[in-house]
């Protein structure tokens, strides 16, 4: 049994496009952590969503997190319209980070790893970041945009795995596959 420790939509869709049959398994570990790294936290956070999940149903489970950066501090998800504001004021016409840490607990192993990805936003105005706040979509989501949506347009450029931005990086399905499961199949 392979399950997702997870209850990011966008991370199920993701591993639904190469693994056929997988559960889906919310992990209830806590999500508080006062690391500043932002590679260590990531990490940290997978780590403890796959053991709690595995302590419970057991099989191979998946744990992932993901966090933006910039100038080394994390940008979690905005708590209020204001903070989103800042946040995607800080990234407008800079270069940040998107760091997922994932664990995999497989026959009594754990494989963790960390996938990185540069990304660079357009100059943005207030109008435009206004307009993207209005839509509701940067609530949800670390660093107030999901590259998936309509953020998707303050993209000049990225470096590294789009996946990864989405927040699963690909980088987990070939861990998978190594540990003999078959993608790509339908």
């Amino acid at each position: 049994m392979l399950v997702l420790a997870s209850a990011s939509p966008r991370r199920r869709e993701i591993l639904a496009r190469f693994i056929r049959e997988f559960e889906v398994i919310p992990s209830n570990a806590s999500e508080e952590c006062s690391i500043e790294n932002p590679a260590e936290y990531a990490l940290e956070l997978a780590r403890r969503k796959a053991r709690e999940v595995h302590g419970r149903v057991g099989g191979t489970v998946i744990g992932a997190d993901t966090v933006v950066s910039i100038d080394g501090h994390i940008l979690g998800k905005p708590g209020s319209r204001k903070e989103a504001f800042e946040m995607l004021r800080l990234l407008s016409g800079r270069v940040h980070r998107v760091t997922t840490g994932y664990c995999i607990i497989h026959e009594g192993r754990e494989i963790s790893g960390v996938a990185v990805t540069e990304v660079k936003f357009r100059e943005l105005d207030d109008d435009i970041i206004g307009a993207y706040i209005d839509t509701g979509e940067p609530m949800d989501k670390a660093g107030a945009y999901g590259i998936q949506g309509k953020a998707g347009l303050f993209v000049e450029w990225i470096r590294g795995d789009y996946y990864n931005v989405v927040g699963f990086p690909l980088e987990i399905i070939w861990k998978l596959r190594e540990l003999g499961f078959e993608v790509l199949s339908r």
